[in-house]
């Protein structure tokens, strides 16, 4: 399990690359691998994934989007996204857990985890740039909902074809 951590973390890293700039908030595929984190994993290990994840960036390592890293990234705008991580991936990897696969119940994981993630980073960006709410969710809502659905039936369809794959793996260890 280990592995399987440090390689969502790593694809995270690469998500985070995949940059499009448009404003405080660029598109990032990064929040698909972290939602994917958390289903492949569950909630411990996707945590202790997107951890790894998050300390690489905080010592420094560019590892965030747009390849920045350090705390001050955390201190500004999207660092409210980056701390939404963390119990967005516990829940996901708690409720895509709690009964053998289910399409719908995966689907719900990530809505939920998206509805944290937005909610913390939306909260920290409108703290960090001093907007009032209809701008904050113009620029840090908006433009990403739609993208965020795309990647939440990407994930179904990925985890779809992983699971049986990492179960039986699993299995035979």
């Amino acid at each position: 399990m280990t592995v399987y951590a440090s390689l969502m973390a790593a694809l995270t890293i690469i998500g985070a690359y995949i940059a499009i700039p448009i404003g405080p908030v660029p598109i990032v595929l990064q929040n698909m691998f972290v939602m994917l984190m958390g289903l492949l994993l569950g909630a411990r290990w996707g945590g202790m994934s997107i951890l790894i994840y998050l300390l690489i960036g905080l010592i420094g390592f560019p590892v965030f989007a747009s390849g920045k890293g350090g705390p001050g990234v955390f201190l500004g705008p999207t660092g409210g996204y980056l701390l939404g991580y963390i119990p967005a991936v516990y829940l996901i990897g708690f409720i895509s857990h709690l009964k053998p696969y289910r399409m719908w119940l995966d689907a719900i994981a990530q809505l939920a985890g998206t509805l944290i993630i937005y909610g913390i980073g939306l909260s920290w960006l409108h703290l960090m740039t001093g907007l009032n709410w209809h701008q904050t969710l113009m620029i840090g809502f908006m433009p990403f909902i739609a993208w965020d659905g795309v990647k939440i039936v990407c994930n179904l369809l990925i985890i779809k074809s992983i699971r049986p794959i990492f179960k039986s793996w699993r299995t035979n260890q």
